[in-house]
């Protein structure tokens, strides 16, 4: 009896080891055959990414080029080439310092970017990479080197096309910048502190920007991808290699990168080269008017819903605006059936189409939606465009008089009807909207006035603690602008 129990006691204790080393093996196969560890699998997605990388800068690398731009210049202050503008966003140069300033002949150097876009030979780059150059050389990534043709440049977009005479280039290819997301990837090619083919990438962090100070016409990639001096010019890619922006600007004033830079999208850059390389320069539609964005303010002072749409604040004599009979005060809401949002929407919009073409306003005036059949005209040789303007305003807070023949004849002010602003408060609404003494008041909530006493009539009108809608001009422009009372 002992003996069978101790006999049972020992087979359950085997079979239970038995059970246990079956486990573990179980345990083992299951380990190999399982798939992998969240880990091991953000591991394998970080190396996909940068094989992503690399294959698009294999690809890309080949079409971009290195420019190195020379300049003399005589009996003048050694400057450094490129930065004429006084822009913090424009030090895409190595500084070089060539003795005192002792009236002799300097000689400037300064570098950049640029990619090709045609079998032919044409680069894009920077206007402000070439300048005035007397004399730009061009190195391939295989190392060959030319001395390049300025074929034509554009200061108003940053936008300039070069040439040179050699076979077997590669070519980038051009994608959609309208189709582009904020957050998408992109990589940034160029040549920064003459670090040649150097590549970075970073997301897109905005698009449509406008009124950066950079350029008259903007519409900027802002991107998060390093940029630097030397960048300029060189692509902004996708992750197909294409190209959907070109490298022109940093913010800051610290010569290097700070996480936000700017890129012309491709589109406007290349129906700019498309011109300068059959004309030899650039045509910009002309419309004749002055505008601005419509603010909360404005919008209620219009009756407006939202804060769409751009105001007329000014219509040029004679131009296709007042032809097509825009009046000051209308508020151009779709072009050609397209939302106009923004003032630089439609200043980018006009300048890019073709002088001749007919367009349709649809403007809001009195409250009311009417059509209006424009055709675009040709812009002055001024380079005289849309303008718009911008304003922050609260408070009243100046003094006027009457607009006599000798203040008018101080002033500039030939035919125009209006008070002059004598005084401005400090820290009043009219001293925040940048409102000072010499500027011509013409109309009051939308009624002109032509002197002191129909000033103060119109402002006895206003509802109390009610906004006051001014149409000011100040120097060669005009524009609107809400002063509150309290």
């Amino acid at each position: 009896m002992r003996n069978a129990l101790t006999f049972t006691r020992t087979t359950r204790s085997s079979a239970l080891r038995v059970l246990g080393a079956s486990i573990m093996v179980l345990g083992v196969l299951m380990a190999c055959s399982a798939p992998a560890q969240p880990k091991d699998q953000g591991i394998q997605d970080l190396r996909q990414m940068g094989r992503a990388f690399a294959s698009v800068a294999k690809s890309v690398s080949p079409g971009v080029v290195f420019i190195r731009v020379d300049k003399t210049v005589r009996n003048q202050p050694v400057q450094f080439f490129g930065s004429e503008r006084g822009d913090p966003f424009r030090d895409d140069f190595l500084r070089r310092f060539f003795g005192n300033d002792d009236g002799q002949p300097q000689h400037l150097v300064g570098q950049g970017s640029g990619f090709v876009i045609s079998p032919k030979g044409y680069i894009l780059t920077n206007d402000h990479v070439i300048g005035e150059a007397d004399k730009v050389t061009v190195t391939l990534q295989d190392g060959r080197v030319f001395t390049a043709k300025t074929i034509g440049t554009d200061p108003q977009s940053d936008v300039a096309v070069i040439k040179i005479e050699a076979e077997k280039l590669n070519t980038l290819p051009l994608g959609d910048s309208d189709s582009l997301v904020t957050g998408e990837w992109v990589i940034a090619v160029g040549n920064p502190f003459g670090l040649s083919h150097t590549i970075t990438a970073g997301i897109v962090s905005a698009t449509g920007r406008s009124s950066v100070g950079i350029t008259d016409y903007e519409d900027f990639i802002q991107t998060d991808a390093a940029i630097n001096p030397g960048n300029s010019g060189g692509p902004l890619v996708d992750l197909e290699g294409k190209v959907i922006g070109m490298n022109t600007a940093i913010a800051g004033g610290g010569g290097g990168n700070v996480g936000v830079g700017f890129a012309i999208p491709i589109k406007m850059a290349k129906a700019i080269s498309d011109q300068l390389i059959t004309h030899g320069a650039v045509t910009r539609g002309y419309l004749g008017v002055i505008i601005q964005d419509v603010t909360p303010d404005l919008a209620k002072s219009f009756g407006l819903d939202n804060s769409n749409g751009v105001v007329v604040s000014q219509v040029m004599e004679n131009s296709p605006g007042s032809k097509a009979g825009l009046q000051e005060g209308d508020v151009i809401l779709t072009l050609s059936g397209q939302p106009v949002v923004r003032s630089s929407d439609l200043r980018n919009e006009i300048a890019m189409t073709g002088p001749g073409k007919k367009m349709t306003l649809v403007v809001l005036r009195d409250g009311k939606r009417q059509s209006l059949d424009v055709t675009i005209g040709t812009q002055p040789s001024t380079g005289q465009a849309e303008r718009s303007t911008a304003h922050a305003m609260s408070d009243l807070g100046f003094s006027v008089q009457n607009l006599t023949p000798d203040l008018a004849r101080e002033l500039g002010l030939r035919a125009e009807k209006g008070v002059v602003v004598t005084h401005v408060d400090p820290g009043s609404a009219a001293d925040l909207a940048g409102m000072r003494p010499g500027v011509l008041i013409e109309e009051v909530n939308r009624k002109p006035v032509a002197n002191t006493g129909e000033f103060k009539a119109a402002l006895a009108e206003n509802k109390e603690h009610a906004p006051v809608l001014l149409l000011i001009k100040d120097g060669e422009y005009s524009r609107y602008a809400v002063l509150k009372t309290g």
